[in-house]
């Protein structure tokens, strides 16, 4: 792990243009410009960013593991760089940090993990199932927009225990909501300002106001709900909460983190499942064998699937620290506020990391896990997504009730391009589809054969 130190400052070899250069190619082509870099001299390295300053760029495995095991009195997540505690609230995780930041995500465990996330199964397989219902046979359409919708409306049901009237409420508001957050927190200071209600910022206040009005009407009916002790909903489990001095969460705060939840959570896990649906649609033997997984019960090829996905396209591509004082990082110094990219893009294509990293090859999971990192979708440490257990699991009862339902037809096509929605990566055409489904047109349209009477060649990754 990373230590304090007094030694001279010793930072990674560093890009010598002016700031806004730096800027203007860091926000226009990060991608490029970061694996640039990295063919130039690996990793770590030193560039000059607008907002950031200083900043190094790793994806050393070892590297990372000193990092990710820092104490909190030496690195930690910046929130003033970016505003997404801005956007959520004073109350959200993302707004917390120090000890404060560690007792609020001991609260927030219990719901994520074990027999409350397997309960959550039933209610996104429902949802699945709802959003489906019309989807049109043999006629290609984009898949983004109905993954938002399906872990949209999981997440509500999960997390906010909604239903009814303000789950109807909360389905329309919150897709607009999130949408226009998720392209204030990559804005300038100055342009996220209030400047009335036809303002970026505030018609976000306007979304927000509705927001809490539903939101404390669920905390108050939960707090005179006699079943309450017997909900697994977040927001039951939020509300009987109570830190080691026996304190609650504030009502205030609990919004800021229901909040939190839908708009880190539905967006990021609906880009990753119309990743995993666009990559598959140029793999058609992986389709059938899918197919013949979940009609056999069986889950570890689909598994392995949805963390191949998250390596070759994670819809977030990194993370960010900033150290509170000087600090020795294996054979490096940083000085105090530099801020730390953690670049999962590098990471995850490394060649060291993962041989053929070019390659969309699901079979390198099976029967291993993700090495810790190397794999780093969630970030790591005590930042790591709370919600990464429930994601996998939504991303997985998803996955597989479209392989139950339908047969995806392959396409040669090329993949599609990353697009840039604010917080998440997206395929830039939403993640086209041709889909028939299984029980009723697979055996009389010629065109829904089984993906392995194709013998279709996979095409590149």
């Amino acid at each position: 792990m990373g230590a304090a130190t007094t030694e001279p400052v010793r930072l990674p070899p560093r890009l010598r243009l002016p700031k806004l250069v730096q800027g203007i190619a860091f926000a226009s082509a990060k991608h490029q410009m970061f694996g640039a870099l990295y063919r130039r001299w690996g990793t770590p390295f030193t560039v000059n960013l607008p907002l950031l300053g200083q900043t190094v760029v790793m994806s050393d495995p070892t590297l990372l593991k000193d990092l990710f095991t820092t104490s909190i009195d030496l690195i930690e997540r910046p929130v003033d760089i970016f505003s997404l505690g801005e956007m959520f609230g004073p109350g959200s995780t993302f707004s917390l940090t120090g000890n404060e930041h560690l007792a609020r995500r001991k609260l927030l465990a219990p719901p994520f993990h074990g027999k409350s996330l397997k309960s959550y199964e039933h209610l996104v397989e429902e949802e699945v199932m709802r959003e489906i219902a019309n989807w049109p046979e043999g006629r290609e359409f984009e898949t983004e927009e109905p993954m938002l919708r399906l872990t949209l409306g999981s997440i509500l049901r999960a997390v906010f225990g909604a239903e009814g009237a303000a789950l109807d409420e909360l389905r329309v508001l919150l897709p607009a909501m999130v949408t226009l957050g998720s392209r204030l927190v990559m804005l300038p200071p100055m342009v996220r300002r209030d400047f009335g209600r036809w303002s970026p910022r505030g018609r976000f206040a306007q979304y927000r106001r509705r927001f809490d009005a539903v939101i404390n009407s669920l905390i108050a009916a939960a707090r005179t709900d006699p079943a309450l002790e017997e909900r697994s909903d977040v927001l039951a489990v939020l509300v009987q909460a109570r830190y080691e001095n026996g304190e609650p969460i504030p009502d205030p705060h609990i919004a800021d983190e229901l909040l939190c939840f839908v708009a880190a959570g539905h967006e990021t896990t609906a880009s990753q499942l119309t990743w995993t649906l666009e990559r598959l649609r140029r793999h058609p033997r992986l389709l059938s064998r899918l197919a013949d997984e979940v009609d056999a019960g069986g889950s570890e090829l689909r598994h392995a699937t949805i963390w191949e996905a998250q390596r070759i396209r994670p819809c977030v591509d990194g993370t960010v620290r900033r150290t509170k004082k000087r600090i020795r990082l294996g054979e490096w110094v940083l000085p105090e506020h530099t801020a730390v990219i953690v670049y999962n893009e590098l990471a995850h294509t490394s060649e060291e990391n993962f041989p053929e990293a070019a390659s969309f090859d699901p079979d390198r999971f099976v029967g291993a896990s993700p090495p810790p990192f190397r794999w780093i979708p969630f970030g790591g440490g005590v930042n790591r997504c709370p919600g990464a257990s429930f994601a996998n699991m939504e991303m997985d009862v998803a996955l597989r009730t479209l392989m139950r339902e339908f047969r995806f037809a392959p396409t040669d096509a090329p993949g599609e391009r990353r697009l840039n929605r604010g917080v998440a990566w997206v395929p830039s055409r939403g993640g086209r589809a041709v889909v028939y489904r299984r029980a009723s047109s697979a055996s009389s349209d010629p065109g829904s054969v089984s993906v392995a009477d194709r013998g279709t060649t996979p095409a590149p990754s």
